[in-house]
């Protein structure tokens, strides 16, 4: 049997501590030793490795090309670790997801739907993390992220849930339009820029430059605007499903309308490591039938 070559462990924990802290002082304030101590264990670590792993100025530890490389390493092996044992401390008797995504799908699709979710598994806990930011499953307490763009992604388990397209929408009230024109005439709601709305209505054979409106930038703002009857909002399909659902919001002109579908979708993503947990397929599947409803709430809406 092979005998691993490893250095102290000990010694990798002082490295380790030392370069993201640049201190020896700090380093051994988080490990409970004296500095002197964390500076023995780095100066033997270099010893063993017959290389420089930091540069020693007047008041601060600065690594060398050599130390960059050597942090690459141990640090992801150390965040694997770390992962591994925090996911041994769970008990056998509770189930737990924490699932991320970005505030304007957690606040217009995955919240209104949770509940359907939870009552077919009432025995599991959840965790809502909201960020624009993609996860970073190694550092983070994160077992499975909701995404929207151009997957997949290497290095992930990533299962395609249903395309985007954009689309108007209005409350009930500002339903009687008669054609595209009247729609570039009514109050524009915008998301980011006005851009969205001057490249929709050349889509549709009108070269106007949307001007005026209020420009959010949150698209599930512009969607309760909307909704309060404050104008008409061109946002993201999946966001207005629901309220569409619920009679909250309609879509002018829907049979004279095209439904351009963009090179982006929305992607279930977690780490791929082995056999799939069965929280995440449990959640995985009721991802998948929750779009299929959705698939099939369009093709009545548009006829297509």
């Amino acid at each position: 049997m092979t005998v691993r070559k490893l250095p102290s462990l000990n010694a990798l924990r002082a490295f380790e501590a030392s370069a993201r802290h640049q201190r020896f002082t700090l380093a051994g304030e988080e490990l409970n030793v004296t500095a002197g101590a964390v500076s023995h264990q780095v100066k033997a670590l270099e010893d063993e490795l017959g290389v420089i792993l930091f540069e020693r100025l007047s008041n601060q530890l600065r690594l060398t090309q050599a130390g960059q490389r050597y942090l690459a390493v141990i640090g992801d092996a150390f965040d694997r670790i770390e992962s591994g044992t925090r996911s041994l401390y769970v008990q056998a008797d509770r189930q737990r997801l924490a699932i991320s995504t970005s505030p304007n799908f957690a606040a217009k699709w995955l919240v209104p739907r949770l509940g359907e979710f939870t009552a077919q598994y009432p025995e599991m806990e959840l965790r809502l993390d909201q960020s624009e930011l993609h996860t970073n499953f190694i550092r983070e307490e994160i077992d499975v992220a909701i995404r929207y763009g151009e997957g997949p992604w290497p290095g992930l388990s990533c299962l395609r849930l249903g395309d985007e397209f954009l689309l108007p929408v209005c409350a009930p009230s500002l339903i009687a339009f008669r054609s595209v024109k009247e729609i570039a005439d009514a109050s524009l709601l915008h998301v980011n820029d006005r851009q969205g709305w001057t490249s929709w209505f050349a889509e549709h054979g009108e070269p106007i430059v949307a001007g005026g409106g209020i420009v959010f930038n949150q698209e599930s703002a512009a969607v309760d605007a909307a909704i309060a009857g404050q104008g008409v909002a061109l946002v993201r399909s999946s966001l207005v499903a629901h309220a569409l659902q619920q009679q909250r919001l309609v879509v002018p002109l829907v049979q004279n309308l095209t439904f351009r579908q963009g090179k982006q979708a929305y992607w279930l993503v977690y780490p791929q490591e082995g056999e799939i947990d069965g929280n995440v397929a449990a959640f995985s599947n009721w991802l998948l039938q929750a779009f299929e409803k959705d698939r099939q709430f369009w093709k009545e809406l548009t006829g297509k």
